[in-house]
């Protein structure tokens, strides 16, 4: 029988959406386990642990050297040393039958019980034995260089209490008491489903129209933060009745259901529907007052919760640290822990849905002030979004817009994430990686991202603020000038700033000796050459495109033409190294790329053309500290030394403003 207590796609926010999912179940851990010392990481303490033993249970030496009466010891000194007789030794872990009396000592190792009778021990190095007659050179307190029973632990001590989740440190002291075995509380089992026609698994050739499954993996690892046991179920598709059976096998195995995909209300998004078809069900939540992640799904499918979260994965992960984290850690039995927030100022003027709670996406930037908050300025589908966002900020639904330097709080994902002082978005260049490592030997600079996505990827970083600077070197095709048209085409003049940086020789990276005999783009055409590509987006991307078209038009061919008669062309590598180890074991007879890996990997390099790697800054940021060490190693004299010696960079006039 259907339960009536439902709100069907009803806008509502995210704390009437807890205490609905409060009133249809008890959110509380469910049950416990005993699991081995072993199997103890990461897991919930379901009892009080009481000690049963003194930690440690005996009196023991803190150091290598001599128990003695520490009373002996009082006279001496490195002129007038004390003289004891040495009346034994005792090594760690064996049981002592000696007894110390005044005049006497006896030697011990670090570990070792105290001797009756002493009541110190003087360290070895202030000693020194001779046929059986200890010298002392230093006078030692009562108890000094000994651990004494009970001092780390109590016999009846509460060491740890229930809730409490164990790290190697609380595992370390289960393990100084003994405990072989403990309790804790049972992980909550969800299950994950993916839902979508257009998804695949990861490793799948993609093809057209077709994107990998990315929530199912994110997820995973979400709920493993949170102390859950994930399973996955895979991929279902937009089918009811395929839909309905993932459901029914994953409700056999799990507590609660995460599914993504399918939950608005348009064509071929089924999910509220296929939960109201089952038996004992009920949607009880449909639509989220909030900005990523509307068209959320709760419902209670035979008294196990089911959530369905949206299908683009930024709104995705959104709504499971808003909504779905706070009911796992309840069922977890993990105690309430203060949540990850840094406080920050927002750079620039931002505004938010209006009337719709948002939850804006983040990265952290550090700078004289403190934390700056650069919004990810994307669609709820942007997959880039997921290697930039250390958090979020989330802006209530009354407020319009942002102000520039208003200070914000910043709920990141991770505890272990921490903002970067200086991120770099753009072009591969083992310039930059340079760079960076002379900055990090120089301690410029504590942390860091270099994001590889391309040329434009960088441009459009810049633009974006997601970056602090971009490396480019884009050839214009008409002015056969590099990166500055680009500004101009884009309206970034006055905007950023264009950095001198270096340039470098692009060329044709083939096997050893060129045993096909490459000279020029007119060879790709060939039948027996393999070529390997750049990404689309990269400035040898379009260095290549451009080499290609000028030998397309010696052919008397289009472009489109061409590019269907290059074997490879649609086979794409990100790096220049990426293209020199596909020629390096065989998987293309060619690619582009620049001299120093192909020398790296023993390789042939025939020269195309002498590139401008530059760098753009917005200007807003010319001042900033990090910003100021990157520009000081770029024109500093080591860092052209080891370019040129080493890559065969050419430098002339580096960190100067072009515009």
């Amino acid at each position: 029988m259907k339960n009536n207590r439902k709100i069907f796609r009803k806008l509502i926010d995210i704390e009437e959406a807890e205490s609905i999912i409060e009133n249809f179940l008890s959110l509380k851990p469910l049950g416990f386990e005993e699991v081995s010392l072993e199997e103890a990481y990461g897991r919930i303490l379901a009892e009080d642990i009481i000690s049963k033993i003194d930690v440690p249970n005996f009196d023991k030496s803190a150091m290598d050297g001599y128990a003695v009466i520490a009373e002996d010891t009082y006279e001496a000194s490195e002129a007038h040393p004390v003289k004891l007789k040495v009346k034994g030794r005792i090594e760690a872990g064996e049981e002592p039958k000696i007894e110390v009396f005044n005049g006497e000592a006896v030697e011990v190792s670090t570990g070792a019980p105290i001797p009756k009778g002493s009541n110190a021990v003087v360290m070895v190095e202030y000693t020194k034995e001779t046929n059986g007659e200890l010298e002392v050179f230093k006078s030692v307190r009562p108890g000094e260089n000994i651990i004494y029973a009970g001092s780390d632990i109590m016999m009846g001590e509460t060491v740890l209490r229930a809730g409490q989740k164990l790290t190697f440190r609380e595992v370390g002291v289960l393990a100084a008491l003994g405990l072989k075995k403990i309790k804790v509380y049972k992980k909550p089992v969800v299950a994950l489903i993916s839902t979508g026609n257009e998804l695949i698994n990861p490793g799948e050739p993609l093809k057209y129209g077709k994107i990998y499954d990315i929530n199912s993996y994110s997820l995973k690892g979400a709920l493993i933060e949170c102390g859950a046991q994930p399973i996955n179920f895979g991929i279902a598709p937009d089918n009811k009745e395929q839909i309905k059976l993932k459901i029914e096998e994953a409700l056999k195995k799990a507590d609660i259901i995460v599914t993504s995909g399918s939950t608005s209300a348009g064509f071929g998004d089924m999910m509220y529907k296929v939960i109201e078809e089952l038996d004992d069900s009920s949607v009880i939540i449909h639509g989220l007052s909030v900005k990523p992640g509307k068209p959320t799904i709760v419902g209670v499918i035979k008294g196990k919760l089911i959530f369905g979260l949206p299908g683009y994965p930024s709104s995705a992960i959104s709504i499971f640290n808003a909504l779905v984290k706070p009911v796992i850690l309840k069922l977890t039995g993990l105690k309430k822990e203060s949540e990850a927030i840094i406080e920050a100022k927002i750079p620039f003027k931002i505004f938010s849905a209006k009337g719709r709670r948002e939850f804006i996406l983040v990265h952290l930037v550090n700078s004289k002030d403190g934390y700056l908050a650069y919004p990810i300025l994307s669609n709820s589908g942007a997959i880039s979004s997921f290697a930039l966002a250390d958090g979020y900020i989330d802006v209530p639904a009354e407020v319009e817009f942002i102000e520039e330097n208003e200070k914000v709080k910043v709920y990141l994902f991770s505890l272990k994430i921490k903002a970067p002082e200086l991120i770099f978005i753009g072009s591969h260049c083992i310039g930059v990686d340079l760079i960076f490592s002379l900055m990090q030997k120089k301690n410029y600079v504590s942390s860091f991202k270099i994001i590889n996505v391309g040329s434009f990827g960088g441009l459009k970083a810049v633009e974006r603020g997601e970056a602090d600077l971009a490396g480019i070197h884009l050839l214009d095709e008409n002015s056969k000038e590099y990166n500055l048209p680009y500004l101009k085409r884009m309206n970034l003049i006055g905007k950023v700033a264009l950095i001198r940086g270096y340039s470098r020789k692009q060329g044709f990276i083939v096997a050893k000796g060129n045993p096909k005999k490459i000279k020029g783009f007119e060879d790709l055409f060939r039948s027996d050459i393999t070529f390997i590509n750049r990404n689309k987006g990269s400035g040898t991307r379009v260095l290549i495109d451009l080499g290609l078209k000028e030998a397309a038009k010696k052919l008397n061919i289009s472009f489109e033409e061409a590019k269907f008669k290059i074997k490879g062309y649609n086979i794409e590598a990100k790096t220049h190294s990426a293209v020199a180890s596909a020629v390096k074991y065989g998987k293309a007879d060619v690619g582009v790329g620049i001299e120093y890996y192909a020398k790296l990997n023993d390789l042939t390099f025939i020269p195309i053309a002498s590139e401008s790697y530059d760098f753009i800054i917005p200007i807003d940021k010319l001042n900033k500290e990090s910003i100021k060490k990157f520009l000081e190693i770029l024109q500093s004299k080591e860092f052209k030394k080891e370019l040129t010696e080493k890559f065969n960079f050419i430098i002339d006039n580096p960190g100067k403003i072009i515009c």
